[in-house]
């Protein structure tokens, strides 16, 4: 039952492992894990070394393939983990946090610690301290779909 593998794995040329590779350079795409790109990467460099040296027997292949694949994974998981990424917009699903420290004019006036400014397209309810209409406030805060406004002193 396991002659035919063993035969298949001895007959293993450079190419094949660049097809792997590939193969799993392509899987990384849909699965992003970032565990297909250093599998893909691995078998590319057994490849070149296959190529190099095409004495090498498949088993010596194999435990190159694991050695690289295992030691990449782990330096890329200690080097994102002491240099994180720096995401560009924290803020994305988070509509109201957008508009922190920005300034707007006040549509209705905050009576009761409620009223409303007009964001773009939008009327958003503000809360902070009684002011008129056509005040200019700074948000300095969100609470819930609440913006949490200040007025803007001017110096």
């Amino acid at each position: 039952m396991l002659d035919p593998f063993i035969t298949w794995l001895a007959n293993l040329e450079f190419w094949s492992w660049w097809i792997l590779g590939i193969i799993l350079v392509i899987l990384e795409i849909f699965a992003p894990s970032t565990i297909f790109l250093w599998l893909g990467i691995s078998a590319g460099l057994v490849g070149f070394v296959a190529w190099a040296f095409p004495d090498m027997r498949w088993e010596y292949q194999w435990i190159l393939f694991a050695i690289i694949a295992i030691a990449s994974i782990l330096i890329s998981r200690l080097f994102l983990k002491r240099h994180p990424g720096v995401e560009d917009n924290i803020t994305l699903n988070q509509r109201g946090a957008q508009y922190v420290g920005r300034h707007f004019t006040l549509t209705e006036p905050i009576r009761n610690g409620r009223g409303k400014i007009h964001v773009d397209d939008t009327q958003w309810s503000v809360e902070g301290p009684d002011m008129g209409p056509g005040e200019v406030v700074n948000v300095t805060g969100v609470d819930g779909i609440l913006l949490i406004v200040e007025p803007v002193t001017k110096k």
